[in-house]
């Protein structure tokens, strides 16, 4: 998209902040979403992809804008100005989102794009609409430990003034285990797709082995999207979308979103991107029952999920 169209999309939202409040939940076939997106439920559920269209799936705050960042620059031969081009909701929609007037829905955007479009979901795996696995398209999904994604969430739900008011920490370790949050249950979602990697043709890929070893990780991503490039660019795409140089780049860090709708002075939208930082939230007896509960939840799966590295 040209920088006219980035600049429409950043324009609308600030257009829309007198409208921006926290949304509330409305159930989709038992899974908590905001209101806008279950009033439009029904075009988004109709969404037809194109073949050639890829689908980055997480839930919130598990790695989604690394992804894309990587898939982006996989996919422009690690040309970081083209990637440059727009932020990242214009460049890699988010398929389901869905705001007041006049911000450019997810439909909205994709509307617009040509395939092969790289498609954002947090949608569960039962309400990806069925044209994706009817067509082919190829599925990324990633998933983060259960600890850190809770502590990424209740921040991220801190600062984001378009969801439910997170409440205090220790509560919202209770809704995050009883599924109460935007999207669900961590538990069902992971686990859904886990046991569809194979029949779908999802490359399942873990958050945590994306900060032990990128590289490794970037490679893999490639191969799945039957690409082959030379060593030096997968060394300039692990490069560019480290940590640091992700949260300085102004295309990926969601500083285009506006304080009245992300207000980063409460938490900045990539705030640590670590491996074990639950560590630094949890107490011993909050651990202890999560733990607990994880064990309760998760019994009839092993997914090799790892809380520190």
């Amino acid at each position: 998209m040209s920088r006219e169209g980035e600049l429409s999309y950043t324009e609308a939202i600030q257009r829309a902040e007198a409208s921006i409040t926290r949304f509330p939940l409305i159930p989709v076939r038992g899974i908590p979403l905001m209101n806008y997106i279950a009033e439009n439920w029904d075009s988004i559920w109709a969404f037809r992809p194109d073949p050639s269209d890829l689908l980055i799936a997480t839930y919130p705050k598990a790695g989604t804008t690394w992804t894309q960042e990587i898939v982006d620059l996989l996919l422009h031969n690690g040309d970081a100005e083209i990637c440059k081009r727009a932020p990242t909701p214009v460049r890699s929609p988010f398929l389901e989102i869905c705001s007041p007037p006049p911000i450019p829905s997810g439909l909205d955007l994709l509307k617009e794009m040509d395939p092969p479009r790289v498609i954002k979901t947090h949608l569960p795996f039962q309400l990806v609409p069925p044209a994706f696995w009817e067509n082919k398209c190829k599925a990324i999904y990633v998933a983060r430990n259960a600890k850190d994604n809770l502590v990424s969430y209740y921040h991220f739900d801190c600062m984001n003034l378009t969801q439910p008011e997170p409440g205090p920490w220790g509560g919202y370790i209770h809704k995050f285990m009883r599924g109460e949050l935007a999207w669900g249950s961590w538990y069902d979602h992971v686990k859904g797709y886990w046991a569809e990697k194979e029949k779908r043709n999802i490359l399942y890929i873990f958050y945590e082995d994306m900060k032990e070893n990128p590289r490794r990780e970037v490679e893999r991503i490639m191969r799945y999207l039957d690409l082959s490039l030379p060593d030096e660019i997968i060394s300039k795409i692990v490069e560019l979308t480290s940590f640091k140089n992700m949260k300085d780049n102004p295309m990926a860090n969601y500083s285009c979103v506006p304080a009245p709708v992300f207000d980063q002075s409460i938490s900045p939208f990539m705030r640590k991107g670590e491996v074990g930082d639950w560590t630094n939230h949890f107490t011993p007896e909050q651990s202890k029952m999560f733990d607990e509960d994880y064990e309760k939840q998760m019994k009839d799966v092993k997914i090799p999920f790892r809380t520190l590295i």
